[in-house]
């Protein structure tokens, strides 16, 4: 991955063929994000321009010809969530600003896909008295017409937030790229002092929670208020294993488990975030720890 970084740093060709060539190969176009957030990390938005222009191009041409959107969106999204922490240099603020990122992703993606999530979320309704069981069957006529309105909007919610995760995991690699090259150990201490504030955080819950009771469109909400909190919960983690109040074992068991027991993993990461905006398990050590630097080399 050095050797990588280190070509793509080489020069604008470089750097140009890393991005251009992963946007266009469906399976890399993380990697092409990456390299690409790298670029506006270190040189800023005008000596990434013209990497950023050639570069998107393979991108919005997967979309064009195969009604693919999704390269063009994470470049899209992990170029803008560079920017924003090159300027502000906080994650809080880029995983709070990747919310935003998730409803403009879910609005391409409900133009774009709008049949084929229709049809899938019919499909879920027919599951669903076999999937709930008697939950279901003590559900009135107007709350089981409720939860079949909900099924669009959380598919197109569940689809944004992945692509939205996959954006903010595109520049957490071009942010570790800058670290190794520029300031080693600069990214680590930046991602184990990541924690939502209390009143971000309780915002957060209250959409997740709250949200879908104003209208089924909001029910996409959930799924991309908790990307942020579960990315502040693994740093939690890490920061925690980082002070030596935890075991590496658990953090190992965290990243085995998170695969085959998303559904458990994934939910207590996002607790433990929301129990740490209110306690502050890290303290004050943590922001001891976190002004040591920053992962771009430059301060």
């Amino acid at each position: 991955m050095r050797a990588l970084a280190e070509f793509i740093m080489r020069g604008r060709v470089q750097a140009t063929l890393v991005v251009a060539g992963c946007s266009a190969l469906p399976l890399l176009y993380w990697l092409g994000a990456a390299a690409a957030s790298l670029v506006l990390l270190r040189r800023g938005l005008q000596g990434a321009m013209g990497v950023l222009a050639l570069g998107v191009l393979p991108a919005l041409l997967w979309w064009l010809t195969f009604d693919d959107p999704r390269a063009f969106l994470v470049l899209l999204g992990s170029s803008s969530l560079a920017l924003v922490l090159r300027a502000s240099e906080s994650w809080t603020r880029v995983l709070l600003v990747s919310i935003a990122m998730g409803l403009v992703f879910a609005g391409v993606l409900g133009a774009a896909f709008r049949p084929q999530i229709e049809a899938l979320s019919q499909e879920l309704i027919k599951i669903l008295p076999m999937a709930l069981g008697e939950v279901y069957q003590q559900l009135s006529v107007e709350e089981r017409a409720r939860l079949a309105t909900l099924i669009a909007p959380i598919l197109t919610g569940l689809i944004a937030a992945l692509l939205q995760a996959i954006s903010v995991l595109s520049l957490i690699l071009g942010r570790y790229w800058q670290a190794v090259l520029y300031n080693p150990g600069g990214f680590g201490r930046e991602f184990r002092a990541i924690r939502i504030p209390v009143a971000p955080a309780m915002l957060l819950l209250a959409c997740m929670l709250v949200g879908p009771n104003f209208g089924p469109q909001l029910a996409m909400l959930t799924p991309m208020c908790s990307v942020p909190l579960a990315f502040a919960g693994l740093a939690l983690i890490h920061g925690l294993v980082a002070q030596g109040r935890l075991a590496r074992f658990w953090l190992v068991g965290v990243y085995i488990t998170m695969l085959p027991f998303m559904q458990l993993v994934y939910p207590l990461l996002v607790v433990l975030a929301i129990v740490d905006s209110l306690i502050d398990f890290r303290g004050r050590l943590a922001s001891k720890d976190a002004g040591n630097g920053s992962a771009n080399g430059e301060g």
